[in-house]
């Protein structure tokens, strides 16, 4: 190798990384710079025309983005003789933050299943878009009083360029944007649909509600079968006809499959407005820590309990992980059971036996659902939820400070905090009692916060002898624990068991639980006490925020009842106000909006829910720019669903159930053409943060000293563990300089070291910006480029399973990227490849390399592909392999995983810039993994040499003379002639001199 040129300037270059350090270096005469002597920790790039250049990522992965960008490279076509194949992950909040490298987790996942789609010959549609409403900008407007469109499209731009460095292959051209009036028409309009719409329960289907109107009108309410509320009105048609309007549409909206409704919700004063289940923890909201108290409040909702059969149903017809199918039958939660009447006593009767049974169906009742009507003669109190609307007609004067008390308390917890606490016993007697249908006996009844409102009828009858709760709150209170089956043991706890025969159960002794259970249920009947019923856990969806960065609902009201704008005056804009909080007399932001009014009559004050634009999307990207639709028929025809949807499984019972609820009712309107929108579900894993720890000195008070102790020395000292900045810890190696610039406290600090380092602490736990261990994907991707993020990401482990981030080993992956661009060019760093004929050795590593990565990319295994890569690469290395045949099918299966490098190198190969992507994947061929020859160690003296590869045909014989005569093995012999030739056939071959 010659000496580098005189007056070449070098970029210099750490070893593994890609990032210039100090100046360029310049060759002077006589400089004892050259490349043989420094090329094992100097690797340069020259700006010389006359010097070959190393892997130069940062040029050649923004080269190919802006290449990608201006030729609309993923467009997917609307048409198509291919096969279609729609991928879409599930689309992100844009905060502020930006992305760490946690979040590209599944999107380079789909990226990588949909570039591979393209090269075996699909359509692929691949878009993304933002979910761009949400509290969080909401909250930052009311702190800032910016409004909240100009923070979103701050947050939106900066997710854009954190993706496009990443090399995603989205069709940009549909991105969707929730937050755009010109998306949010379409989920007004859907709204609408809804609004205009009642579930029939004989078609089992959504029908317009203008088919109800006239059933009404021709025939009364009798025959109608719908899904509504508990208390609608019995008519003739004439009496429906004589109605004034008002009572009409008062009814109709009894029916409606959007409707307004008194709800519980998770009311937040200091927000100002209703937040979900999800967002609120330990009585707190999530966000700003405020507390939250459970309110009654006039709420828009859905009824998706319309839908739970059909829910359920659709989870045995799609492809998704079995545990979050499972989280969503939970949450449906069927239940086949009967409704109960507990009439409330007023205890005239001393000795209720004496009383008719048939009489004890008058006067208010307590209705409760039960799963085990066969149970009922154990009923030893009754137990209401706190918010039940009967709590208090039933409270005596002298329980009432105790009941208020209670209620008070219960406001503070979330329904999800109820349901958890199955350990903390607590209630309030109300100071009623009310009358058990089957046998006349009078028992109390109770408040307690583990019965919900929404939950069935917001009453449960308590049996102890056969629930562990009842039996835990009977225990407490010292209440009656009845057995009622003869083998029950309910010494220590609830015996829930189904077997045996009753007793203590009046006309139901000596039966088997299947008799019990159609006798009782026959006696409710009879009684006009009780009915057989299927319940779901599952309640409406609460549809209304009181908040302003969401969807206003197209709705004013008119004589305090809600009626729907034109469609034609779609979209409804959010107004301008002049601040984001409620009115000083607690109504929603939009009441602060100046003359914003229908034909001067209120328009709804609460917005949509954040899950209002995420539950169509998908849909939209098909049509995206469509004015007269949410999308065309054609287009959903021909896309119909989504092949394969990858996302995170905290969406269980939220956006996906929404979407699927939103999906059916689509299809029962002729909208859209299938019944299940997401074909195939991934959840991807979460990707952890890894943590560091610094110790800090406290005296014997608990006061710190600002001295800080190494991890090995800690225990000598007494030390408070604090989070240190990930970003300058390297190897659990702490940057004291950094440490003391990253905060003014901490710039005096002292250090006891070990060996003359600090070495920190270590936790796996969630990544989180207070956590300090969110590592940006930025610094990466500055530092080995967007290829190497791919890759390590992927190298990580199974997609579906958690793992912590370790910034440590990208180094590797790095390396093996500069080994495959290695391997075009020469020791000049030279492009340089030939046209000769490939050797077996070479065709059988490629054709490997080419099963591998399609049966791992079939089922998601991304992982092993990383890895079978690395041992294809050095396999052809160490055949000196620069065959262009063999090196161009290898570009094509590793360019899903490394495009920028892949494209680059394709263009260098002789093939038309961003034909890549849609070339056809190489063609498996077994034949060339029949094994014809055996690699055999070659030993001398018992010391193993050199391999040779020799025919499997060859005898023994055959083999020795093939050995022997080889070049290699006869510098090793130096001319010494063997006293024995040992050949183990398949095996090994060993020379004993």
């Amino acid at each position: 190798m010659p000496p580098l040129p005189v007056g070449l300037k070098l970029r210099r270059h750490a070893v593994g990384e890609g990032r210039a350090l100090r100046a360029p270096l310049e060759v002077r005469p006589n400089s004892p710079l050259n490349y043989q002597t420094n090329r094992d920790f100097l690797n340069f790039a020259a700006t010389s025309e006359n010097y070959p250049m190393d892997y130069q990522f940062k040029d050649i992965e923004k080269k190919w983005q802006q290449f990608w960008a201006d030729h609309q490279t993923f467009k997917a076509e609307d048409k198509s003789t291919k096969p279609k194949y729609y991928v879409l992950d599930m689309f992100p909040y844009p905060s502020g933050a930006g992305l760490h490298v946690g979040h590209p987790l599944g999107y380079i996942a789909s990226d990588i299943f949909a570039r591979y789609k393209r090269l075996k010959g699909f359509n692929v549609l691949h878009p993304m878009g933002f979910d761009s409403f949400g509290l969080p900008a909401e909250q930052y407007a009311i702190q800032t009083g910016q409004h909240p469109a100009v923070t979103t499209e701050a947050n939106i731009a900066t997710y854009r360029r954190q993706m496009d460095q990443v090399g995603f292959s989205f069709d940009w051209s549909r991105e969707v944007r929730t937050s755009s009036p010109d998306y949010y028409k379409w989920t007004q309009w859907i709204f609408m649909q809804l609004f205009n719409s009642w579930y029939d329960k004989t078609a089992d289907k959504a029908q317009s509600i203008t088919q109800l109107v006239s059933h009404f009108e021709q025939k009364g309410s009798d025959g109608v079968k719908a899904v509504c509320d508990d208390e609608v009105l019995s008519f003739t048609a004439a009496e429906w006809k004589s109605m004034r309007n008002e009572v009409q549409q008062a009814e109709l909206l009894k029916y409606r499959l959007t409707y307004l409704r008194e709800s519980t919700v998770n009311w937040c004063p200091a927000l100002g407005t209703v937040l979900a289940n999800d967002e609120v923890k330990d009585g707190f909201s999530e966000r700003g820590g405020y507390p939250v108290e459970q309110k009654k409040m006039m709420q828009w909702s859905m009824r998706i309990t319309a839908y739970a059969d059909r829910l359920l149903q659709g989870l045995d017809t799609i492809d998704w992980p079995e545990p979050l199918k499972e989280m969503q039958r939970n949450w449906i939660g069927k239940s086949v059971g009967a409704l109960v009447r507990f009439t409330i006593s007023d205890l005239r009767f001393t000795n209720a036996h004496e009383t008719n049974l048939q009489s004890l169906t008058a006067g208010p009742y307590i209705e409760v659902f039960t799963t085990r009507a066969d149970t009922i003669f154990g009923t030893s109190f009754l137990v209401l939820a706190p918010e039940h609307e009967l709590v208090e007609q039933l409270t005596t004067p002298e329980q009432k400070t105790a009941i208020e008390s209670y209620i008070a308390q219960a406001k503070k917890k979330s329904e999800l905090e109820r349901m958890a606490d199955a350990k903390t016993v607590s209630g309030a007697f109300t100071g009623s009692y009310a009358i058990n249908p089957v046998n006349g006996e009078n028992v109390p009844v109770w408040i307690a916060d583990y019965v919900l409102a929404g939950y069935g009828t917001g009453a449960v009858m308590a049996v102890p002898s056969g629930d562990q709760r009842d039996y835990l709150f009977a225990k407490h209170y010292n209440l009656p624990i009845k057995p009622i089956i003869d083998i029950q043991n309910i010494e220590t706890e609830a015996d829930p068991t189904k077997d045996g025969r009753y007793i203590n159960s009046g006309f139901i002794n000596g039966l088997t639980y299947k008799e019990a259970t159609a006798a009782v249920v026959a006696k409710l009947e009879e009684l006009g006490s009780g009915k057989a019923k299927v319940n779901f856990r599952m309640r409406d969806a609460i549809f209304g925020r009181q908040r302003y960065w969401g969807e206003p609902v197209p709705v004013y009201f008119k004589d305090g009842l809600p009626h729907l704008i034109e469609e034609k005056e779609l979209p409804l804009v959010l107004p301008e106000v002049d601040k984001y909080l409620p009115t000083e007399s607690g109504e929603p932001p939009l009441a602060r909006a100046v003359n914003w009014k229908y034909n001067g009559l209120e328009y709804e004050l609460s917005t949509m829910p954040g899950w209002a634009g995420s539950s169509w999307y998908w849909y939209r990207y098909m049509d995206a720019h469509n004015d007269t639709a949410f999308a065309s028929q054609q287009a959903i025809e021909y896309w119909k669903d989504v092949d394969l949807y990858i996302g995170g499984s905290e969406h269980a019972t939220g956006h996906l159930l929404y979407s699927r609820f939103w999906n059916k009712f689509l299809k029962d309107m002729d909208m859209v053409v299938e019944d299940e929108p997401f074909k195939k579900l991934i959840n991807q894993g979460m990707i952890q943060g890894r943590s560091n720890f610094v110790y800090r000195l406290v005296d014997d008070e608990g006061r710190p000293i600002n001295t800080f102790v190494s991890y090995g020395l800690r225990k000598q000292y007494k030390t408070n563990d604090l989070h240190v900045d990930v970003n300058i810890v390297d190897n659990d190696i702490l940057d004291i300089k950094k440490f003391k610039a990253w905060r003014p406290e901490y710039a005096d600090a002292e250090f006891i070291l070990e060996n003359g380092k600090y070495i920190c602490g270590v936790e796996v736990e969630k990544m989180s910006k207070s956590k300090f261990n969110v590592v940006n994907p930025d610094d990466l991707i500055e530092r080995y480029g967007a290829d190497t993020l791919r890759m390590y990401e992927m190298f990580l482990g199974p997609l579906e399973q958690s793992k912590p981030w370790n910034t440590n080993g990208i180094e590797g992956v790095f390396k093996f990227l500069r080994k495959f661009w290695r391997l075009f060019h020469d020791e000049a760093w030279n492009f340089n490849v030939s046209d000769g004929k490939p050797s077996k050795a070479e065709l059988k590593s490629l054709h490997k390399i080419i099963r591998k990565v399609e049966e791992d990319v079939e089922r998601f295994s991304f992982n092993t592909s990383v890895s079978s890569f690395m041992i294809a690469v050095n396999e052809l290395t160490d055949l000196k392999c620069n065959n262009k045949s063999i090196l161009q099918d290898l570009v094509i299966v590793l360019s899903p995983y490394a495009p920028h490098i892949c494209e680059e190198l394709w263009t260098l190969l002789g093939n038309e810039p961003g034909s890549l992507s849609y070339t056809p994947y190489p063609k498996f061929n077994p034949a060339y993994l029949v094994e014809d020859e055996f690699a055999y160690p070659i030993s001398i003296n018992g010391k193993t040499k050199m391999n040779l590869n020799i025919s499997l045909s060859f005898e023994p014989k055959a083999i020795e003379e093939y050995v022997l005569a080889n070049a290699d093995v006869q510098k090793y012999l130096n001319g010494s002639t063997p006293k024995k030739v040992i050949v183990v056939k398949g095996r090994i071959v060993n020379i004993v001199l």
